[in-house]
């Protein structure tokens, strides 16, 4: 290796270690600090709160790698052309392309390596930090009841408007649903004006003392059909006192993994296995509705076909003409049902096969994600390392908000291009490529304006070649014979 690609090396690797160790330094501060109220309260030793640190590295690296390959190349060879040192190699005949030659081996290696870890890291972190942020919230919290929030305690849910007292234990407008045993849903509703916490929280049973309010309670019957015009139970209390056990919140498994198939947990071979089971189930549902949509049962070809009856059969009076006035009601009672029925039918399987679509559309733009990855931190290096040569600043100050413009600027529309083909707008592979695809001719573009030792844009030739052409032509001598 020569000495020039050794030094170029050095000050690419040194300058990238330290912008990416910040902004992972920083990502993860704001992963917390979005996550705060899940762990805030919970009584988290220090060891489940480093695991959680830990499975957030994975998932907050798609953001810190380009941002950083982005920003140190800029600084980089930024610093390289306001030191003069362009200059000097140009001198000796070394082109912007023989020096990034070195640099060009480690990127591409790097937007490998991006994808392996897109494809076996990430999806292990996700799944980690998921699993264990879904545990965390099942602990019992410290403060075991939030404001203007429900609550899940046991067996009930819990809302309550404010909380006083140096414990919070004073609640004021306390809205409880209590589960029943054996039965699924709400049926008893518990609504108090104010309420008291007579026990400790760190207990295995939480008292609550509730004071002038009202106990509701759906009477459970067999009979479907008399479901409808069951009869309920409401009682007023000045005092009631319910024991809540929350014995189970404290036993919380934190390594448990309930969740194991979302499509940021999967990798490619395991997506497209998910991809080929929802294709399949979709193209079903599809086919079942296109069967019964409402497009065949259209009230035009319904009255062709009634028309055409009566013509054929010579029928003078229809027989809905015949039935009684009670009768008829009955039956347009009974059709409208059904057809509002069938409406309804409709509308749920169209609002299903929107739901799936929406999913596998998700399923496949993960897939190219991982693509994505390696490939967007070899770009953002080819739009980095031409606009450093080319704006000529090194250090913290212009680099990084060139940088960041960039970098939002695409990851922006990363997003927005995602949400739009998840929801239909266009292919799921165009949602995931569209910002590379966008950024790919800027990164063209300043390569060959680096190289061929042109600024950003040429402003000053384009306005003197436009002013040219209003400029007035000498005329030619003429001559005198």
């Amino acid at each position: 290796m020569k000495i020039l690609d050794r030094y170029i090396l050095t000050q690419f690797i040194k300058t990238f270690l330290s912008v990416f160790i910040v902004l992972m330094f920083i990502l993860i501060l704001q992963a917390i600090w979005l996550y705060i109220k899940d762990i805030a309260g919970k009584d988290i030793d220090l060891i489940t709160i480093g695991k959680f640190m830990m499975y957030t590295i994975p998932v907050i690296v798609p953001l810190a790698l380009p941002l950083s390959i982005l920003l140190a190349s800029i600084m980089v060879f930024g610093n390289m052309a306001e030191n003069y040192e362009f200059a000097a190699m140009k001198s000796n005949g070394i082109s912007l392309q023989r020096a990034m030659r070195s640099l060009m081996i480690v990127i591409f290696s790097l937007g490998i390596t991006s994808f392996v870890f897109a494809n076996t890291v990430i999806p292990w972190g996700n799944l980690k930090q998921r699993n264990l942020r879904r545990n965390i919230a099942q602990v019992k919290p410290a403060m075991a009841i939030s404001k203007n929030v429900f609550n899940q305690l046991g067996d009930i849910n819990i809302k309550v408007s404010d909380k006083t007292g140096d414990r919070g234990q004073y609640l004021d407008d306390v809205i409880i649903h209590k589960k029943s045993p054996g039965r699924s849903g709400n049926w008893r509703v518990i609504k108090s004006e104010k309420g008291e916490l007579k026990s400790s929280l760190k207990s295995d049973i939480i008292q609550l003392v509730l004071t002038n309010g009202n106990y509701y309670e759906d009477l459970f019957v067999n009979d479907p059909r008399k479901r409808a015009s069951s009869p309920f139970v409401k009682s007023y209390f000045e005092t009631y006192t319910l024991n809540v056990d929350v014995s189970e919140l404290n036993d919380v498994d934190m390594d448990k993994e309930n969740v194991t198939d979302d499509y940021q947990m999967l990798k490619i071979n395991e997506l497209q296995t998910q991809i080929d089971s929802f294709s399949a189930s979709y193209n079903t549902q599809k086919d079942i509705y296109n069967q019964t949509q409402l497009l065949k049962w259209s009230p035009n070809k319904l009255t062709d076909r009634v028309s055409k009856y009566l013509d054929s059969t010579a029928v003078k009076k229809t027989f809905f003409e015949r039935l009684s006035l009670n009768d008829q009601k009955r039956a347009v009672d009974v059709a409208t049902n059904k057809a509002t029925q069938q409406i309804y039918s409709i509308t749920a399987r169209k609002e299903q096969l929107q739901r799936e679509q929406v999913r596998l559309n998700k399923y496949e733009i993960e897939i190219h994600k991982k693509y994505v990855l390696g490939v967007a931190c070899i770009i953002l290096f080819f739009i980095g390392a031409p606009l450093g040569a080319i704006i000529r600043k090194g250090g913290m100050g212009l680099p990084l908000v060139v940088a960041t413009m960039f970098f939002l600027t695409y990851h922006f529309i990363g997003i927005f291009a995602e949400k739009s083909a998840a929801e239909g707008a266009f292919p799921a592979w165009l949602g995931a490529w569209m910002s590379t695809l966008i950024i790919f001719p800027i990164g063209v573009f300043l390569t060959y304006r680096a190289t061929t030792d042109q600024g950003f844009f040429d402003l000053g030739g384009s306005i003197n070649s436009l002013l040219n052409r209003f400029k007035k032509k000498p005329k030619s001598p003429t001559t005198v014979a």
